[in-house]
Formats: structure tokens, sequence, C-alpha cells
């Protein structure tokens, strides 16, 4: 029966790493936690249980059954999440190289342990004692670890100005699993050679402080890196701001000037009126009519918004597309501004630029914004589009540049964030766009 329990107990640490490796994830299941852990803890068990027992059976150690499965159980993780592959291999990777380091240093109190007992056979499992100490260090980091992971590293994935760094995060963690394996004994007596037990324990220290060390450093870099892109993003809504204050007082401008020459246009049209010239009297008022200034000087009441859409009304008339937009916001939104204007900011950029390679005549641009039922915001946008719309995955991919669309992917990840919802669809040349917010 010890035999069976030593082999169980150094497999069953799965069970606290794949705790730990959902903690940042709980916001992205396909499941609800509840469901998740009615048939996912069981399967744990059992693989940790049948490990255990073909461990035994076949005297191998508990490595050889692990590394076939770690792959399997980081497809199941993945499937379960609403993440990209890079990202959910990424954490799952960490994970492991962390629990890799807390083997190491169990090993070494294992041969503490073990170091006055007549074991003559190379030992293939851990103690009973010195597995119960692995997978104790395990969950008490995972306890340790429990705030920063659910919050900061749960930053970190939501942050999509970071998206490129899980291309090549994952090299760090496999690093240290590779250094952890090569610094595994092939003889139980070599730990006992002069001063080599206490550098192992020093060098299994050593190497899980760097490594956490490493991800601390990662966590700031990608909390700076999230700080600046915001910043960005206010400065270009700030810019887009101080453009619409600018066509604001054009229009204002342009309207003082038209009430200055009204007293005049009467006193010309009375002239032709008198003459009783009807043709140049419609000339004359054809004429002043165009010098009437057309700016929309007002969307809605909230200000960051009503700024997006005076941008880019104006860039629609210059590029004579008709743009007609009914938005019914409030001065005060419980919603984040900048998240609800760069939704606008993608989906209004993307309209613009499918309407201008459309023809002239079929040219439109259409904009609903309103409240429901008071905790709900609804958004509709259409626009004209010539060509052909490719989608790859289920991802719209860019007309600029080979790759992924990048406004439509951002405007999915900030309604998946809130909570809220998308549809885009496209038929007979005209694009929809449909996205439900939470307020």
């Amino acid at each position: 029966m010890t035999d069976i329990l030593q082999p169980v107990l150094e497999l069953s640490v799965i069970i606290p790493g794949v705790l730990l490796a959902y903690l940042p994830v709980k916001s992205y299941l396909r499941q609800t936690p509840l469901k998740l852990t009615a048939w996912l803890l069981p399967l744990l068990l059992g693989i940790c249980i049948f490990g255990g027992a073909v461990c035994c059976a076949l005297h191998l150690p508990t490595r050889r059954i692990l590394f076939p499965l770690l792959p399997v159980i980081m497809l199941i993780y993945h499937k379960t999440l609403k993440i990209s592959v890079w990202k959910s291999a990424s954490i799952f990777l960490a994970v492991f190289a962390v629990f890799a380091c807390i083997n190491s240093l169990s090993r070494a109190v294992n041969a503490l342990i073990t170091a006055d007992l007549p074991i003559t056979e190379n030992k293939l499992w851990f103690r009973t004692g010195a597995g119960i100490f692995y997978n104790v260090i395990c969950l008490l980091f995972v306890l340790a670890a429990w705030y920063p992971v659910r919050h900061y590293v749960q930053t970190m994935i939501a942050d999509e100005n970071f998206a490129q760094t899980w291309y090549v995060f994952w090299i760090l963690p496999v690093i240290f699993i590779g250094v952890n394996l090569f610094m595994i004994p092939k003889y139980r007596g070599t730990l006992y050679t002069g001063r080599v037990l206490q550098c192992y324990i020093v060098l299994s220290l050593v190497l899980l402080i760097i490594l956490l060390l490493f991800y601390v450093i990662f966590l700031m870099m990608a909390a700076s890196l999230n700080r600046n892109a915001r910043l960005q993003q206010e400065n270009h809504f700030l810019s887009l701001q101080q453009e619409r204050y600018e066509n604001l007082c054009m229009a204002i401008e342009e309207a003082r000037q038209a009430r200055h020459d009204i007293r005049h246009h009467f006193v010309q049209l009375s002239s032709l009126a008198e003459q009783g010239d009807m043709e140049k009297v419609k000339k004359y008022l054809f004429a002043a009519t165009g010098k009437i200034s057309d700016y929309n000087l007002h969307f809605c009441e909230n200000q960051a918004v009503d700024s997006v859409f005076g941008y880019y009304s104006t860039l629609a008339k210059r590029e004579n597309i008709p743009f007609h937009a009914l938005v019914s916001l409030p001065a005060d939104l419980s919603i984040d501004e900048i998240n609800l204007c760069l939704v606008f900011s993608n989906l209004l950029e993307n309209a613009i630029q499918a309407s201008v390679k459309t023809e002239h005549a079929r040219r439109k641009i259409n904009v609903e914004v309103y409240p429901h039922h008071n905790h709900l915001l609804l958004i509709h946008v259409e626009n004209t589009f010539d060509g052909k719309i490719q989608q790859k995955n289920n991802i719209f991919q860019s007309s600029k540049r080979s790759g992924n669309g990048i406004g439509i992917e951002s405007v999915r990840h900030i309604t998946d964030k809130n909570g809220g919802a998308c549809d885009f669809t496209y038929k007979d040349g005209i694009f929809s766009a449909k996205i439900m917010l939470r307020v």
C-alpha cells in the first residue's frame, strides 16, 4: 500500500497545479466553475491513482507517466478556456516550471529523510514524508499566489497590448523545466558525495527564486506597457476632442458670419423680388444656402463619445460618405469611457475605410446607439462595402495587410471583458455590426 501511495503523492500535485493555472483565467471559462470542477476533479484524481498504480506495477519513475500526461492535461485546459493557445500554454508551462523547482527541493528533502536509512537500491519515488512535503509546499504556493494571480496576472491576460509577448514567454518556463530535469541525479548515492546535497538544496532554492523574480519582472513590464498603451489611447481621444473643438469653432464662426450676412441677403432678395425676377431669386437662395455650414454640432450628451462621432463624421464628410448617427447617451455612463470610445472608433474607422472603397452612389454609414432597460447599451453600425470579406477560423482578416484584422478583434475583446456580446454579419454589400454592452 505504501509503495502505491508514494507515486500517487508525487502525481497528485497535478491538482493544485491545475487549480493555480485556472485562477487567472476564471472569467474566460467555457463552463461555470462548478460544472468544470464536477468532472475535472474526479478526472484528475483518477489520473493520479491510475498513474501511481502503473508506476508501482511496472516499477517506473513518475516522470515516465507524468510527461506523456501533461500534453493531454494542457489540451483539456486549453479547450475549457476562451483564450489563445499561446496564453493557455504559457500559463500552464509557467505553473509547471514552478512545481518542477519545488520537485527538486522535495528531492533534496527526500535525500535528507533517507540519509541514515539502509537503502541500497536507487529508490524511484519520494518517501511518504517527502511526498507529503511536496504536496504541502505546492498547496502553500497556490495560497500565496492566489491574490497576485487573481489580480495582476488576470489583468495581464486581459491586456491585448501585451499580446505578442505571449508568443515568446513560454520559452522561459521551458528552460527552467529543462534545468530541473537535468539536475535529477542518475544514482541516489550521488547526492551524498561531498557537499553535493548542500549544493543541490541551494541550487533548487536559487532556481525557484530566480524564476519567481522573472515572473515578477514580467508582470511589472506588462503593467507598464498596459499603462503606457492606456495613456496613448487617452492622448488619442484628447486629440480627437481637440480636432472636434476646432471643427466646432469653424462651424460656429461660419454660422456667425452667416447671421452677419443675413441682413444683406434680405436686402438683395427684396430687390430681386421687386423686380419680379423669380429665377434670380431661386439662384440667389441656392447660392446662399450652400454657404451655410452643415456641420453636425452635437450627437450626444457624453463628451467623449460626442468627440469620437464628431471626428469620424467630419472624416466621412471629407470622403463624401453619407453619415447618419442617432446616439442616445447621457453625460455620465457607468462604463469605462475609453473602452467605449475604442469600440466606436474601431467600428467607425472600419466603416469609413470600407465605404471609401465603395462606389459613390452606394456609400453610406448608419449608426444607432441607445440604452435598453437601464443596464444594457445597444450599438448597431451599418456600412456599405465592395469586394470580398475574408474570415479564417471565424476571425476577420485585415484588408490592409496579411493577418488578422485588429479593429474587430479589439471590439470582440472589449465586449467579452465587459460581459456583453457582439455579432458581425455581411450580406448584399452591407456590413452590419451589432454590439451589446453592460452598463
